[in-house]
């Protein structure tokens, strides 16, 4: 590499993209256009940098497999930011595994975290955590290792493992301030407030109050059962069930535990769990059938008990019953919850990680749209959807790799 080109390579590795600009934006080679399309990139501009990167990529000769490697490298990561999660993950593995081979394990190790987020976006933690662990940060260099610490630090945050979390930002900012990169900073710094705002609504005895992410993980740990409205499962001491497909099994549930210690009457039930006005006796029929397959699934650690109005919950080991639900309810409560992670997200990565159709996922943007809780910019495939206000630079990009002098 010419010496603009180390040189703007070093002010994209410190987080100056205006910087690396100026030395390349009239550059039309291929090592230019790769540095242009990542300068481009952490300014936001992530139609432009795909343009550049992959014309970079086509530039590089045959035998330039690990520049080309650190392209594809690169567009994966403006995909994830762009929340365009049908982004090709098998050329992700191959640039990897040709970077590995190559020594350049800065890259490799980058495409490997970028894999690793992607996973967590999708709810995959079990598979994320499995490639995780397959990496050993001792030798990265800070901004990686930033970046792998906010990963375990995600993760964490998932499983409810607060401490673990808190150790995992402490180290990551750490590492950040060593990089000295604004924008990873930030990154970090808004990771942590994660931990300091209200994560879900406490609802017991007909009251309601906020809990934090650490005493949720608190409440979890003690004997008290415990309705999750927000993954719909049942916490009973150390039992925990599932009722994530038998959603009118849940319905059910959460009234009772709301409710609890009274009971709820039966034509409520019927109303909420079967959605219709007019109750008969096929309906009163099938609430009978309904209730016997909750006591089956409760078992191991409530009961319910039949009154003269209705049914009630009695827990078999708990002296408390909670709910626990999501700070805000409402028709499109999970996808607002994707969109509030402050990037520009795809109606097809909304599909995917909902799991909807994507006509489903188009239907309801359009709906909170016209509510005014969402926006839209670009169009056809280059349209997303956000949240206000619009997003800060994404994650520090590693495509330069080691310099001559490293």
């Amino acid at each position: 590499m010419d010496s603009l080109i180390t040189a703007a390579a070093r002010a994209l590795a410190a987080g100056d993209p205006l910087g690396a600009l100026k030395r390349v934006a009239l550059r039309d080679d291929a090592p230019g256009l790769a540095l242009r399309g990542i300068a481009m990139a952490q300014l936001g501009d992530f139609a432009r940098a795909k343009a550049l990167l992959r014309s970079a990529a086509r530039r590089f000769g045959a035998r330039e497999t690990v520049a080309r490697a650190r392209c594809i490298v690169a567009e994966a990561e403006i995909a994830l930011v762009s929340r365009d999660l049908s982004w090709p993950v098998k050329a992700l593995e191959a640039a990897r595994a040709t970077l590995q081979s190559h020594g350049d394990r800065v890259n490799a190790v980058h495409a490997r975290t970028i894999e690793v987020r992607r996973l967590l976006l999708l709810g995959r933690i079990d598979d994320a955590e499995r490639m995780l662990a397959e990496l050993d940060p001792a030798p990265f260099p800070p901004a990686s290792r930033a970046a792998h610490e906010l990963v375990v630090a995600g993760m964490a945050i998932r499983r409810l493992q607060t401490k673990r979390a808190r150790a995992a930002l402490t180290r990551a900012g750490q590492a950040a301030r060593v990089a000295n990169i604004p924008a990873l900073l930030a990154e970090v710094e808004s990771a942590s407030r994660v931990l300091e705002a209200p994560a879900v609504r406490l609802i017991a005895r007909g009251e309601e109050h906020l809990l934090l992410l650490e005493e949720v993980e608190t409440l979890l740990a003690s004997p008290t059962f415990v309705v999750d409205a927000c993954r719909h499962v049942v916490h009973g001491g150390h039992t925990l069930v599932s009722l994530a497909t038998r959603p009118i099994l849940f319905v059910l549930l959460r009234h009772l535990a709301e409710a609890w210690p009274a009971d709820v009457s039966r034509s409520l039930l019927i109303a909420d769990a079967f959605r219709t006005r007019h109750a008969d006796e096929s309906h009163r029929a099938r609430l009978r059938v309904e209730v016997g397959r909750l006591r089956a699934m409760l078992r191991p650690m409530a009961d319910v008990i039949a009154t003269e109005r209705g049914f009630a919950l009695a827990p078999q080991h708990a002296s408390e019953v909670v709910v626990l639900a999501p700070p805000v309810e409402e028709r499109h409560a999970a996808m607002l919850a994707l969109l509030a992670d402050g990037e520009a997200w795809s109606s097809s990565a909304l599909s995917i990680a909902l799991g909807a159709s994507l006509r489903t996922v188009q239907r309801a943007l359009e709906s909170l749209a016209a509510a005014g809780k969402v926006q839209s910019f670009g169009r056809g495939r280059a349209r997303r959807w956000m949240t206000p206000p619009v997003p800060d630079f994404p994650s520090i990009l590693l495509l330069p790799g080691p310099l001559p002098s490293d």
